[in-house]
């Protein structure tokens, strides 16, 4: 004989309330203050739609189907953001599992929409590369700041954010070589290192000897400027810096930003015979799928100049 078919799970708006807060506070009070502000504001609009519905929602695979159309067609987000609230209920799901209030996640089998299998953001190339260097300026403070900046972001594939909440004894040396503890997005802690080579830490050791001494649990990198001397730098502060870098290179384009830095540090790796593997590591990418999308950028370019090679012998 066939089980009995098991009603879905269906909250009153207090109820749903209450299971919110106490999923904040229970399975979210160690993630950053980042991570909980993105559940928040994407739990938020779950709530929003739930208390305008005709009909109570069910927890249920047809109800979190619902919810998707309404993300998708009502409020025309993107895929990505789609994806990050589907999340955020699929974790308030898998809580409600854990205290037993359902047997099964019904957001389990609802994905976000697929990902894009390329960056939009573009990368720079070498001539790029060689002309941003050429625009770095190593003569006064601010420019061995923004030098060590850029050479964070292009040779160890940092990005903004890792870079603000460094301070300058996470540069620390080893027996396997000089690393950076790093605090990434949506990580509580400094819990992942990340490695630099030597042009990478000279860039830094010329920064620091110029700047006047203090203490290791200083920022890494700070401001310069009158009101604002020895803060902390914001994201806000590095990306204009990065943009300005970017400008005097004649760099700036449609797609090319501080965060193509970051972006092309995995090519240069890849270009310079790193295994792919490896280069996952140093990008500290979730997902090997995530690596071989720089991976596949790399051998069309490698196509791409080998076609233009050709051509030019043939003329």
């Amino acid at each position: 004989m066939d089980s009995p078919q098991i009603a879905p799970l269906k909250l009153a708006p207090n109820e749903l309330a209450k299971r919110l807060q106490d999923f904040e506070r229970e399975y979210l009070r160690e993630k950053s203050a980042d991570t909980v502000g993105t559940y928040r504001r994407a739990l938020n609009e779950f709530e929003r739609w739930c208390a305008v519905q005709p009909d109570a929602f069910f927890f249920s695979e047809e109800g979190v189907e619902a919810y998707k159309t309404h993300l998708v067609a009502a409020r025309s987000l993107s895929e990505a953001s789609v994806s990050t609230y589907l999340t955020a209920l699929r974790q308030f799901c898998k809580y409600l599992v854990s205290i037993g209030l359902m047997d099964e996640n019904p957001a389990r089998a609802v994905r976000g929409s697929r990902r894009p299998s390329t960056h939009s953001r573009e990368v720079l190339t070498e001539a790029d590369v060689a002309e941003l260097l050429c625009a770095l300026d190593d003569t006064t403070l601010l420019g061995k700041r923004d030098e060590a900046m850029a050479y964070l972001m292009l040779y160890a594939g940092l990005s903004e954010i890792e870079m603000i909440r460094a301070d300058v004894r996470d540069v620390e040396h080893t027996l396997l070589g000089w690393f950076l503890r790093v605090q990434g997005k949506g990580r509580a802690g400094k819990d992942r290192r990340a490695p630099l080579d030597p042009p990478v830490v000279e860039k830094i050791h010329a920064y620091l000897d110029a700047r006047p001494p203090g203490a290791p649990e200083q920022p890494l990198f700070v401001s310069h400027g009158h009101r604002s001397n020895g803060q902390r730098l914001n994201t806000r502060s590095v990306r204009s810096r990065i943009n300005g870098l970017l400008e005097a290179a004649n760099l700036k384009r449609s797609g090319v930003s501080p965060h193509s830095l970051t972006h092309t540090a995995p090519l240069i790796w890849l270009n310079a015979g790193m295994d792919v593997k490896e280069v996952r590591a140093r990008m500290r990418h979730g997902t090997l799928e995530t690596t071989l999308i720089y991976f596949r950028k790399q051998r069309l370019s490698q196509e791409a100049l080998s076609k233009k090679r050709k051509e030019a012998l043939a003329l």
